[in-house]
């Protein structure tokens, strides 16, 4: 039997959180938060969960790559035909958590969503090792296959296919999309589950800035 996972306990103390520290613009808060993460060299600082519903209200998440953000939003690439992206087409919203434990830090996002330009997810596929390239067009994600052997098969076929080529196309149900977000949490974890949660709520093109309970 498994250990006792309700006697687990971790205590968060390594920092603090107040409004008085935060940069105005969260996007600039986040910016300075992923670069911490990243010079802290923990383990795909990138990595983040995406959560997702359809038009019932049916839930589903799953880790992603962050590949972009900027002023407009977070950027991640997809499959065009997979359940995330069924999820998107009928519901266009989305959070996203990022969790750093090492840093006992997270940040929450939620926001509406839009796929990228043509031109976007064709300069970030082109900057894809060649096997990721192979593996989009291999891939029917999402899709129930009979064994791994469909995927090896299909990958093989897809390397014949293309082994004049230099440069891969990109495949017509492949791309990117970018989460324009409006509402942000910061969290720091504290002692005693005194936790510090500071909000950004986008009001009439403002972000108010507030606390949360933790």
């Amino acid at each position: 039997m498994p250990t006792d996972i309700s006697k687990l306990r971790q205590n968060y103390s390594l920092q603090t959180l107040s409004v008085k520290d935060i940069l105005h613009n969260p996007i600039e808060q986040f910016a300075k938060w992923f670069q911490e993460a990243m010079d802290s060299q923990i383990l795909e600082p990138n990595a983040f969960t995406l959560a997702t519903a359809n038009k019932e209200g049916k839930p589903s998440a799953r880790t992603l790559l962050l590949k972009g953000f900027d002023k407009e939003g977070f950027v991640f690439f997809t499959n065009y035909e997979s359940r995330k992206a069924e999820d998107l087409l009928q519901n266009p919203k989305a959070a996203m958590l990022f969790t750093w434990l090492d840093l006992q830090r997270q940040i929450r996002i939620e926001g509406d969503i839009e796929k990228v330009s043509q031109e976007e997810s064709e300069e970030y596929f082109q900057s894809r090792p060649r096997g990721s390239q192979i593996g989009a067009w291999s891939s029917p994600q999402s899709q129930s296959i009979e064994s791994r052997e469909v995927l090896e098969s299909n990958q093989k076929m897809m390397e014949e296919k293309f082994s004049g080529l230099e440069k891969l196309p990109v495949p017509p149900f492949w791309g990117g999309y970018r989460v324009r977000p409006n509402w942000f949490e910061f969290w720091q974890g504290r002692e005693s589950r005194l936790h510090d949660r500071i909000v950004y709520a986008l009001q009439n093109g403002n972000w108010e800035i507030g606390r949360l309970a933790p």
